[in-house]
This record gives structure tokens, C-alpha cells and sequence, in this order.
């Protein structure tokens, strides 16, 4: 039994493991369309807190799916953006905005904000 093939359901489930997090699919989205350092990322992406988005981004590295560059500059600049393994998954994410183009309307709005809410500075 252990020479079975995996199912393709078992394949999906691995498939979707790599993107699943409560970030990573956002960050995909916007490395889709160019590279992006650090603070370019928190800036975009309304919540997320620097420790998510350093977490996120390590992973997708591991999977092979982004990739970050350090220059050596200073301060260091740090650019991500997609693997070629990662921009084979560009046909998706076109048929996902497609999809959401006609449906999205349709899809109900939630009121609930992700991540921390920021703290507005106090004036003294």
C-alpha cells in the first residue's frame, strides 16, 4: 500500500497547503504584477502586521515560490517577487479576477477587518 499513488484530491490538498495563509494569496496577487520590497508589501496590504508578513514571506521562499533579493546597500534594500515556478500560476489568478469580474458584485460584503486595526497617534 505505500507504493499507491497519491489521488488527485491528495494533490490539491498539497497544491492548496503552499497558498493557503491568511496573507499569501494577497501577496501573490501583488507580486503578479512586479517586484515589491518590504515596506511597498505592509503598505498594500491594510492589517497585516510586519511579523505576518516576515512569516509569509519566508514560507512562500521555502516552497520555492517567491524569491528575495538583499542588495547591499545602506539601509539594505530587500526586493520579492515570483519564481518561474510561481508565475505558472498566472493563468489562475487571470480566470480568478475574470470570475470575479462577473460574480463578484454578487458576493456579499463583509464588515469584519483582517489583522490588527491600527493605532491612531495620540497628539499631545
Amino acid at each position: 500500500m505505500a507504493d499507491e499513488e497519491p489521488t488527485m484530491q491528495e494533490e490539491m490538498r498539497r497544491a492548496f497547503a503552499l497558498l493557503s495563509g491568511k496573507w499569501k494569496l494577497e501577496i501573490m496577487w501583488l507580486l503578479n504584477s512586479r517586484v515589491h520590497r518590504f515596506g511597498e508589501l505592509r503598505k498594500a496590504i491594510p492589517g497585516i502586521t510586519q511579523h505576518m508578513l516576515t512569516a509569509q514571506l519566508r514560507d512562500l521562499e521555502a516552497d520555492g515560490l517567491i524569491s528575495r533579493t538583499v542588495f547591499a546597500e545602506v539601509p539594505p534594500r530587500v526586493e520579492y517577487e515570483m519564481t518561474r515556478k510561481a508565475r505558472g500560476l498566472g493563468p489562475a489568478m487571470e480566470a480568478l479576477a475574470v470570475w470575479w469580474s462577473e460574480y463578484g458584485k454578487s458576493v456579499p460584503a463583509k464588515r469584519t477587518m483582517r489583522g490588527r486595526k491600527s493605532r491612531g497617534r495620540k497628539s499631545t
